[in-house]
C-alpha cells in the first residue's frame, strides 16, 4: 500500500505526468463522457490515503489498549449526548440503567416519585437509596445535595453516617465469635470485661449477660440519666398497650350480654383514669440529651465504658426492654476480649470478607472521598450545619460510615446465610454462607419481652428488628416477614430492609439464594422515619419481581 500510494504520488509530480493524463483525458473525452478536471489525481491520493489509514487502524486496534471514555460533563443535559454503550458503574441519575433494572421501571419510578415526596416534606438536603433483587443491585440513585454549600449531588457512591444500622454490624462480629467457640452468650460479662462492675437491682444481685446486652434487655441505661422518667414513660406505654389490647379482643369477640359489656365499660374507664394519672411529665428526646453531642476522643471501648458503667440499672435484666446503645458500647469491649483483637481491626476484617469496601468508623481526621455533610434545622426553621461529634464512644452502636451499596452487599450476605440451609438439599455445590443458618435463624427470632419502636407489629431479636409473616382475615391485610434496622445519629437518618422470598420446598427448585429484597436508603438529615418508606419499596419491586 506504501508503494502504490508513492508510485501514484511520483507520476503525477512527474513533468510527463500531464502530457500521460491528457492522453487518458483524450480517451475519456473520445468516449463521450464529460471531461475529467486536474483534480482527479488528488482525488485518488485522497482516496487511497483514507484506504491506508483503514488499514493502519485495523492493525493496531488490537494492539493499543483502549482509551478510557472523557469524564461526563456536569452541566450537560442527560439528553444532550445518549450514551451508546452499558456502563459497568452503579446506575446513577448520570450513568445508563443497568439492563436488569428495565424489568423494575415501574418500581423505580413510584419509588423514586416516593422518595421525593418524603425529602421534600421532611425538608431533607439529600437522601441516597440501593435496592437489589435476588442478590442483584437494580437501582440505586441519589437525590439532593451531599453538601449543599458547594452545591455537591448525592449520588449512590455518597458516604453518610448509618447510626444505629451500626449494632447490625457488632452483632456480626459476636456471631462469628460465638461460632467459633470463643463467646458464651449467657455467661455474666464480667468474664470477659472484669471492669464492668457486677450490680444489683433493688438490692438482689443481677447478671448482666451478653444475649440480654444484644436484645437490650439489660437494663443499663439509654441517653436518658433521669430514671423516674424512664419508669414513668414505660408504665404508661404499658397501660396504653393494655387498653388497645382489650379494645381489640373485645372488637374480636363481638358484643356480649350487657352485663359483661358493662363490666368492661367500667374496666375501660378505670384504666382510662389510670392512664391519665399517670402520664409521664414531658421527657427529652435523644437529640436533646448532652451525650449525644460529646467531643472526647476514646482510645478504646474499656475507656468508653466510664461514662456509664458504674450507673444503677434501670430494671432487672431480662424483665424489660430498654433500647441501648451504651450496652453495645459494653459488646465491643466483649468482641475486643473474646477476640483478642482491637474492636475496629476485627470489623475491618469483616468488613473486607463481606466486600464492604466503604464503610468505615466516622473520624474527623482521615479524608474519607464522597463523605456527606450532616443537617439540621434550627430554633428558626433554618437549615445549619451539626455541630461536631466525636462518636468514638459508641463505634458499635452508632458510630461508622457506609454507601447503600456496602449496605446492600451486607444486607443480602445476611439473607443468604438464613436462606441457604434451604437449597442444600437441591443444590450441593453451594458455598457456605458468612453466617451458619442456625445463627442466622436465632438472630432473626424475635424474643420476649422486646419492642420494635419502628413498627409496632413486629418484635426486637438480635441486633435487628423482625416483623413475622400473619394474616388474620381472608382476603385481607397480608405482613410479610422481614426484618430491619435504623438509625437515627446527629444530622443522619438510615435503614436497611431485609424482605426475603417467601419460600417452599417447591419453589426452590432452578434457584440460588439470596432470594428477596433489599432496600437501603440513608440521609443527611436527622429525625426522618424511613423503614416504613423502605417497606413500601421492597413491595413495589416484589409486584414487579413476581409480574
Amino acid at each position: 500500500m506504501y508503494r502504490l500510494l508513492s508510485a501514484v504520488t511520483a507520476r503525477a509530480a512527474a513533468p510527463g505526468s500531464l502530457a500521460s493524463s491528457c492522453g487518458r483525458r483524450g480517451v475519456h473525452q473520445r468516449a463521450g463522457l464529460p471531461p475529467l478536471g486536474h483534480g482527479w489525481v488528488g482525488g485518488l491520493g485522497l482516496g487511497l490515503g483514507l484506504a491506508l489509514g483503514v488499514k493502519l487502524a485495523g492493525g493496531l486496534r488490537g494492539a493499543a489498549p483502549a482509551q478510557s471514555p472523557a469524564a461526563p460533563d456536569p452541566e450537560a443535559s442527560p439528553l444532550a449526548e445518549p450514551p451508546q454503550e452499558q456502563s459497568l458503574a452503579p446506575w446513577c441519575p448520570q450513568t445508563p440503567a443497568p439492563p436488569r433494572s428495565r424489568c423494575f421501571a415501574r418500581a423505580i419510578e413510584s419509588s423514586r416519585d416516593l422518595l421525593h415526596r418524603i425529602k421534600d416534606e421532611v425538608g431533607a438536603p439529600g437522601i441516597v437509596i440501593g435496592v437489589s433483587v435476588d442478590g442483584k443491585e437494580v437501582w440505586s440513585e441519589g437525590l439532593g445535595y451531599a453538601d449543599v454549600e458547594n452545591r455537591v449531588p448525592c449520588k449512590p457512591e455518597t458516604v453518610m453516617r448509618i447510626a444505629s444500622i451500626s449494632k447490625s454490624l457488632t452483632m456480626v462480629a459476636l456471631a462469628k465469635l460465638w461460632e467459633a467457640g470463643k463467646l458464651d452468650l449467657d455467661i455474666p460479662v464480667q468474664h470477659y470485661v472484669p471492669e464492668f462492675p457486677e450490680k444489683e437491682y433493688e438490692g438482689e444481685k443481677v447478671s448482666v449477660t451478653t444475649r440480654l446486652l444484644i436484645s437490650h434487655l439489660s437494663g443499663i441505661r439509654h441517653y436518658e440519666k433521669d430514671i423516674k422518667k424512664v419508669k414513668e414513660e414505660k408504665a404508661y406505654k404499658a397501660l396504653k398497650m393494655m387498653k388497645e389490647n382489650v379494645a381489640f379482643e373485645q372488637e374480636k369477640e363481638g358484643k356480649s350480654n350487657e352485663k359483661n359489656d358493662f363490666t368492661k365499660f367500667k374496666t375501660e374507664q378505670e384504666n382510662e383514669a389510670k392512664c391519665r394519672n399517670s402520664k409521664p411529665g414531658k421527657k427529652k428526646n435523644d437529640f436533646e440529651q448532652g451525650e449525644l453531642y460529646l467531643r472526647e476522643k476514646f482510645e478504646n471501648s474499656i475507656e468508653s465504658l466510664r461514662l456509664f458503667k458504674n450507673d444503677p440499672l434501670f430494671f432487672k435484666p431480662g424483665s424489660q426492654f430498654l433500647y441501648s446503645t451504651f450496652g453495645y458500647t459494653l459488646l465491643a469491649a466483649i468482641v475486643e476480649r473474646a477476640s483478642g483483637c482491637k474492636y475496629l481491626d476485627y470489623m475491618q476484617k469483616i468488613f473486607h470478607d463481606l466486600d464492604m469496601l466503604t464503610t468505615v468508623q466516622e473520624e474527623n481526621e482521615p479524608v474519607i472521598y464522597n463523605r456527606a455533610r450532616f443537617y439540621v434545622y434550627n430554633k428558626k426553621k433554618r437549615l445549619v450545619n451539626t455541630p461536631y461529634v466525636d462518636n468514638s464512644y459508641k463505634w458499635a452502636g452508632g458510630g461508622f460510615l457506609s454507601t447503600v451499596g456496602d449496605l446492600l452487599k451486607f444486607g443480602n450476605a445476611m439473607l443468604y446465610g438464613y436462606q441457604v440451609g434451604l437449597f442444600k438439599n437441591s443444590n450441593e455445590n453451594l458455598l457456605p454462607g458468612y453466617l451458619k443458618p442456625e445463627t442466622m435463624v436465632m438472630m432473626w427470632t424475635p424474643v420476649p419481652n422486646t419492642e420494635m419502636s419502628w413498627d409496632k407489629e413486629g418484635k426486637y431479636a438480635m441486633a435487628w428488628g423482625v416483623v413475622e409473616k400473619k394474616q388474620t382475615y381472608g382476603s385481607c391485610r397480608k405482613q410479610r416477614h422481614y426484618a430491619s434496622h435504623t438509625g437515627g445519629a446527629v444530622g443522619a437518618s438510615s435503614v436497611l430492609l431485609v424482605l426475603p422470598e417467601e419460600l417452599d420446598t417447591e419453589t426452590i427448585n432452578n434457584k440460588v439464594p439470596p432470594r428477596g429484597i433489599i432496600v437501603s436508603i440513608i440521609c443527611n438529615m436527622q429525625s426522618v422515619g424511613l423503614n416504613s418508606t423502605a417497606l413500601k419499596i421492597a413491595l413495589e419491586f416484589d409486584k414487579d419481581r413476581s409480574d
